[in-house]
């Protein structure tokens, strides 16, 4: 180092600015203090109270979920994610990094202080950076829901220096900490506007600016009246026709015949039959999601009535692949997968307990009872050799995932199917397991994944329980899997329109 540097002046030079820094903040602490604001004397400080401990959070995000709409129930999730890595950064890093006492009161009127201050260090506001991270994860999944929410956050920013609690500058480092954990967050677990569907390929569709010529027909065992009411809301002149599960197939040939589009509102196995049907009338597919997983209209980009009813409107549509199985003399189609193994046993008790105690618990307890059960793994020859497999999976397109979240595919016209294997052996539960985490990325003794075009297996023992769009049949012998690429029309709203 130069002698002509003087290690005394740097850092005496650093410390007038640190002082100056902390002197703007004590003038802007006296400066709101000392203003007389009456409408947020009422407000403010009961604000600030209901966001101790992320209870205004937590009931937000309740609020939000209860209004049952896909968005708004992950923008509550991906909010609460966001307030807990950002809890956690500020009471393990930032609290012990910078321990800064809290302003003194003397300044504050008695009417906006809290009482007990807490025994924390005041550098960064913990209210600020919880109140960032929920706004910021909930407007980056839903825009309409975050411009609900902001006004709120922001208060509760405003609240911790309107009553003492922080200096001003700790309020900004909070809200900036918040902020950025919603966006690691996001980082981990994308939101769905960051994968969209390509527009391709783009199907010429009537538009129907009314609905006239759609015909929807519902299962109601779905629950699915609020979301019909919603689509007739936006499309009045489409007829819908409202059945119980047993008409379904009756209901939707009878619209096939009449309709310019076919609607289905439903789980898997109603949408299924509805692509098998206008597959087969040559009419194109309108998808309303009303099952519980609802993957093909997610990932089309239908996630509610507002999406398809802007399709329809404006006859924006797609052509998407559809799976064909056939095996002794039986075939069918699938639109999102079929598998053998494990887990067609899993839909049939699924389908067991889910009339008693709803879907998901009823998929919980499914995989319990599959998995514990003592069982021998399928048998099947492929690639000109016989295998032990507990699964089977084959996807109607490549699954992709992106950070931790779930697969999900984003191109429905690929021309691929995506094979999964988890392969025979001890403890399928950790070799499902171990697949279900390592998704495609990654081969092992245990599992493995593959994108081919077409599929055969022979030696298929007879009354080996075949799934497809949450159906189960049964197979034997040999069991062929082809693409028809291209041979659905479906409506979905298209990016940039």
């Amino acid at each position: 180092m130069s002698p002509d540097v003087d290690l005394t002046a740097l850092r005496t030079g650093a410390r007038p600015l640190r002082d100056r820094l902390l002197a703007l903040d004590s003038r802007l602490f006296a400066f709101a203090a000392a203003r007389n604001w009456p409408a947020a004397e009422p407000v403010l400080p009961r604000l600030s109270r209901s966001a101790n401990h992320g209870v205004l959070w937590f009931a937000t995000a309740a609020a939000m979920a209860a209004s049952r709409t896909p968005r708004s129930r992950r923008a509550a999730a991906r909010g609460l994610a966001s307030l807990t890595l950002a809890s956690l950064t500020v009471n393990t890093l930032g609290k012990r990094s910078v321990r800064r006492t809290r302003p003194g009161l003397d300044p504050v009127p008695a009417a906006r202080q809290l009482g007990r201050r807490p025994i924390t260090t005041s550098f960064p506001s913990g209210h600020a950076a919880s109140a960032a991270a929920f706004a910021t994860g909930v407007a980056l999944e839903s825009p309409a829901w975050g411009a609900a929410v902001g006004p709120i956050a922001w208060s509760v920013a405003l609240s911790r220096v309107y009553t003492g609690m922080h200096f001003p500058s700790d309020v900004v480092a909070g809200a900036a900490l918040g902020a950025g954990a919603a966006f690691a967050v996001r980082g981990l677990v994308p939101t769905r506007a960051q994968v969209v569907p390509p527009a391709r390929p783009r199907a010429e569709v009537p538009a129907l600016p009314q609905g006239e010529g759609l015909v929807m027909v519902a299962n109601t065992a779905s629950g699915t009246a609020d979301r019909v009411r919603a689509l007739h809301d936006g499309l009045p002149m489409a007829e819908i026709v409202e059945c119980e599960p047993t008409d379904v197939r009756a209901e939707l040939e009878k619209a096939a015949a009449r309709a310019t589009v076919l609607g289905v509102c439903g789980g898997d196995g109603t949408v299924n039959a509805a692509a098998e049907i206008a597959l087969r009338h040559g009419v194109p597919l309108a998808v309303l999601p009303g099952g519980t997983l609802n993957h093909f209209a997610y990932d089309l980009g239908v996630e509610g009535a507002r999406d398809l009813t802007r399709a329809v409107r404006q006859g924006e549509a797609v052509r998407v692949d559809v799976g064909r199985y056939v095996s002794d003399g039986r075939e069918g189609v699938f639109v999102n997968g079929c598998s053998l193994g494990v887990y067609p046993e899993l839909v049939r008790e699924r389908e067991r307990w889910s009339g008693r105690i709803g879907g998901w618990p009823a998929g919980v307890l499914g995989a319990l009872r599959v998995l514990r059960a003592d069982r021998h793994p399928l048998e099947a020859e492929f690639g000109g050799r016989t295998r032990p497999l507990w699964l089977l999976f084959v996807g109607n397109g490549t699954y992709h995932r992106m950070g931790l979240a779930p697969g999900r595919r984003t191109d429905l016209a690929d021309g691929r199917f995506d094979v999964r294997v988890v392969h025979g052996g001890r403890r399928p539960a950790l070799r499902l397991l171990a697949a279900a985490v390592a998704g495609p990325l990654t081969r092992s003794p245990a599992h493995a994944a593959v994108q081919v075009g077409r599929l055969r297996l022979t030696g298929v023992a007879p009354g080996t329980l075949l799934a497809y769009d949450g159906e189960v049949t049964e197979v034997q012998g040999e069991v062929t899997l082809e693409k028809l690429p291209e041979a659905l029309t479906v409506y979905r709203p298209l990016p940039g329109n």
